[in-house]
């Protein structure tokens, strides 16, 4: 028995969000493991950009649209087989420090998006497992902040990120009789667009540095070999996990 096979060769990863800077990583991950990969993306052709050189199909999707999910699912299927692994890796933020000035709108965007739609995108997946009597993998990108709370204006954010890493739990739960395995991993501070803007100076990045052990911002591709693992063989007794890839920024 092999005991070091990722068992992802020939399998299909759907990924949200693929055409981001952690999505587009983590998708450039699985493609080397020897997936066949579904880049979805609000952002078609953003998607098909990052799908082709990894022999990929791209996808255009507005996940807050749900009852467009199932068929999202039903196309990836049709062109590169059933999606063992969805990856949610699709996120928004809509910073606002003034929490008495936040409106609903704010609170709606981010959690259609961080969470509602991962719900039932991972619902419409494990349906589709489950009538084929097929095993799967769900990864959930969540964030440091289901454990701290969010600093910057990112509590609503970050509200939406821990309900992510208690849906991972509950999913994992009830899926595990089907050989669904449910897992979240949690960046901490990432060079992407998200934290780090024009604007932003090095003074600031280097405050940002000083408070993580490792002693750099992370960068997307530290993100896919946890993903990749998660979803992989050699994590075929992990699940309702949440894998903290942070540069020790946090500890637990």
């Amino acid at each position: 028995m092999r005991h070091l096979d990722w068992g992802l060769d020939g399998s299909t990863v759907l990924v949200t969000g693929g055409a981001g800077a952690i999505g587009r990583a983590i998708c450039e991950g699985f493609a080397e493991a020897g997936a066949r990969v579904a880049v979805a993306d609000l952002d078609g052709a953003a998607a098909e950009a990052v799908a082709a050189p990894l022999g990929g199909a791209g996808f255009a999707i507005d996940l807050i649209r749900i009852a467009d999910l199932p068929r999202l699912v039903a196309q990836v299927e049709a062109r590169l087989g059933l999606p063992a692994t969805l990856v949610n890796a699709a996120g928004i933020i809509r910073r606002n420090a003034d929490y008495l000035s936040v409106t609903e709108e704010e609170w709606d965007a981010q959690h259609a998006v961080n969470l509602k739609a991962a719900f039932f995108l991972s619902q419409a997946v494990a349906a589709r497992l489950i009538a084929a009597r097929a095993a799967g993998s769900i990864v959930n990108v969540a964030s440091q902040g289901f454990w701290s709370g969010g600093f910057g204006g990112s509590v609503v954010y970050n509200a939406a990120k821990g309900g992510l890493v208690t849906m991972t739990r509950g999913l994992a739960r009830a899926w595990a009789p089907h050989g669904i395995r449910v897992n979240a991993l949690a960046p901490g501070l990432v060079e992407t667009p998200m934290l780090v803007t024009p604007q932003t100076t090095r003074a600031e990045i280097a405050a940002l540095e000083a408070q993580i052990p490792l002693g750099r911002l992370g960068q997307p591709a530290d993100h896919a070999g946890a993903a990749v693992f998660l979803a992989s063989a050699m994590a075929r007794y992990v699940t309702g996990a949440t894998l903290n890839v942070s540069g020790g920024f946090l500890m637990y």
